[in-house]
């Protein structure tokens, strides 16, 4: 069964999608999806620990004006992935906040490793 298939349709944490096909609004959101699939895949966590741990992040967020919860969907994806690589000792939260910030302080365009050499 694939990640798609087991996350389902019809649940707090089935993925956005459009006329059957999934959604990502900006790149960050589909290499967040990737880190998720690759990390269950490798069996790092079970895909049931994963949606728990979404479940969890989307009940934390304040209900809106309409009383219903008032957040982005990927922004709780990523919420539940950081926690659980933290839970499982991928990575403390020190380091966490250390690559985020470095990551935050790059220029606009420039998410990526230059492997080759190549710089902008």
């Amino acid at each position: 069964m694939s990640l798609v298939e087991k996350l389902g349709t019809d649940s707090e944490t089935s993925l956005p999608r459009s006329n059957g096909e999934l959604v990502f609004e900006e790149p960050w959101e589909s290499r967040a999806f990737g880190m998720a699939a690759a990390l269950a895949d490798l069996g790092i966590f079970d895909w049931s620990d994963f949606q728990q741990s979404l479940i969890t992040s989307i009940a934390k967020c304040e209900p809106g004006q309409d009383g219903l919860p008032s957040y982005r969907y990927y922004e709780r994806w990523f919420a539940a992935l950081e926690a659980l690589v933290v839970e499982r000792g991928l990575i403390s939260t020190a380091e966490l906040d250390t690559l985020v910030t470095d990551f935050c302080k790059r220029p606009h365009g420039h998410d990526h490793d230059h492997a080759d050499g190549h710089h902008h």
